[in-house]
């Protein structure tokens, strides 16, 4: 009967009561409705399964356990994404990353280790094969001044910045740059990365938050579609991003 007021299967509905299945929000929403529960105990079923939806890890811990082990795990999860959606408003993302681009990301403070820094760019690299799979479809939002600030020295951003232009060009993946001439659709207050409509990851400062909570995916999801829709898309896209590239070469030349 509980099944049915929550409009899930019995044996769904079993499968949640001997933890074989890890009850989302809506689940618990459903079932505190089908129960019947007042609203104070709903409510406090409600942010236990928020909180346990929602999990931060330091970066200093990541660090500590070797960020390029992070990396396969980062791997592992785009490996099980059907269509990955991500805004950058600070680095261009690490899967459009060329390896000197990467280099000296990771060199920034805190500077990874020189022996570290080469795994955890190799395992960067790594997760890039992921590109090439047809059956994926990724669509990346860049902010512009993504684009002109020197992580490196111009040469490399230079480079940097080809790789983006020849990658926008592969079939199942969509690159879009927010070009600073436009109206700003919202605050670019951090990264994130969405995997399908069930996970986003945000990027903080101190931390890498994972969240699978369904109102805090839609928000994700609705900001990352504000900035899409202000975006340039091919040929326009790719003059802007060239024009950027021009100006570092000179750059490059001055003695």
């Amino acid at each position: 009967m509980v099944a049915r007021r929550a409009s899930m299967s019995a044996g769904k509905l079993s499968k949640l009561e001997t933890g074989k299945v890890r009850p989302t929000v809506q689940d618990v929403d459903l079932i505190m409705t089908a129960l019947g529960v007042s609203d104070a105990v709903k409510d406090e079923f409600l942010a236990t399964a928020r909180a346990e939806a929602t999990e931060a890890t330091a970066w200093r811990l990541l660090r500590r356990m070797g960020p390029w082990k992070h990396q396969r795990t980062i791997k592992a999860i785009e490996a099980s994404t059907t269509t990955l959606r991500l805004f950058q408003g600070q680095l261009i993302p690490g899967l459009l990353q060329t390896p000197e681009y990467m280099s000296a990301v990771f060199s920034l403070p805190p500077a990874l280790p020189d022996e570290s820094r080469a795994k955890t760019v190799a395992a960067r690299m790594e997760r890039q094969a992921v590109l090439y799979d047809d059956g994926r479809s990724f669509h990346f939002v860049i902010c512009e001044h993504v684009l002109r600030w020197l992580v490196s020295e111009p040469v490399i951003m230079a480079l940097q910045l080809d790789r983006l232009v020849s990658l926008s060009r592969l079939p199942n993946l969509s690159v879009g740059v927010v070009p600073l001439t436009g109206r700003m659709p919202d605050f670019p207050m951090t990264c994130f990365s969405l995997h399908d409509d069930r996970l986003v990851i945000v990027e903080t400062f101190h931390s890498e938050v994972t969240t699978r909570d369904p109102k805090d995916v839609e928000t994700y999801v609705d900001t990352f579609e504000r900035f899409a829709s202000v975006a340039l898309y091919g040929d326009d896209m790719r003059t802007l991003v060239e024009s950027i590239r021009d100006g570092f070469l000179p750059q490059q030349e001055s003695p």
